[in-house]
């Protein structure tokens, strides 16, 4: 598995590439950067299948270098000094997030979960990558903290947002908290019959019995829920919901 570390600080890298070569032989490391912008171009050049990225650096973030990436996207492990950015680490699917000083037991266990991604099928991580591109496919790749899991669009009945976590429930009555925000999975599912039926509720249309008028409008669906509809997509849900018929 090649690698690169990118780091604004060479004592970090310099105990990263020690752990590395002491506890990770199946790594090969074959390049440093320490900017952004000079680690965007190693990546371009070199193509890693891993990066292990520091996150606050003089001429920008780590989130910075991935933005500035293409297809095919390497893996990614945060290596950091600040705690702050965890959520917004696995909102672009990073392996893991590890603080510095780096503990070489955690670093293994990181590198152990990427082998156990690798794991999944060719077709698998063709599905997870265009999931987290947006494009449509009747599966999605949910990837949460502990798994990458597929799963099977028509099963989902409904997403609720929380903050930046995204909750999906299921037809088997199974949920899932996934983290990345609703606003990525509504620009997935929405033109595979789903509607936003407010800020905080993304709903698949096979599941909704009936929009209902009373208090303002409200779904009622199939399973018994209330979902809300707030005042601004009222007029694009029922016509929605026509357009089913």
């Amino acid at each position: 598995m090649k690698a690169i570390i990118v780091d604004d600080m060479p004592l970090a890298i310099a105990n990263l590439e020690s752990d590395i070569k002491t506890h990770l032989p199946e790594i090969d490391l074959i390049g440093t950067a320490e900017s952004v912008v000079s680690g965007a171009k190693l990546v371009k050049k070199l193509k890693p299948d891993l990066i292990f990225l520091d996150i606050e650096m003089p001429d920008g973030l780590g989130f910075d270098l991935i933005d500035l990436l293409e297809e095919p996207y390497p893996y990614v492990i945060f290596v950091t000094a600040s705690n702050e950015y965890a959520i917004k680490a696995f909102r672009y699917s990073a392996i893991d997030y590890l603080l510095k000083p780096v503990d070489p037991d955690l670093l293994l266990e990181a590198v152990t979960k990427l082998k156990s991604q690798l794991g999944l099928s060719t077709q698998q991580m063709d599905l997870a990558r265009k999931s987290m591109q947006g494009e449509k496919t009747e599966q999605l790749a949910l990837n949460t903290q502990d798994e990458l899991r597929i799963v099977e669009i028509t099963s989902i009945i409904r997403c609720q947002s929380d903050s930046n976590y995204t909750t999906f429930y299921f037809e088997d009555k199974t949920k899932m908290i996934v983290t990345r925000p609703l606003k990525e999975f509504d620009k997935i599912l929405k033109n595979s019959g789903f509607i936003r039926s407010h800020q905080s509720h993304l709903i698949n249309g096979v599941f909704i019995d009936s929009f209902q008028k009373a208090d303002g409008g409200y779904l009622l669906m199939k399973n018994k829920e209330i979902i809300p509809v707030s005042v601004r997509k009222r007029t694009e849900v029922v016509e929605f919901l026509k357009s089913l018929q």
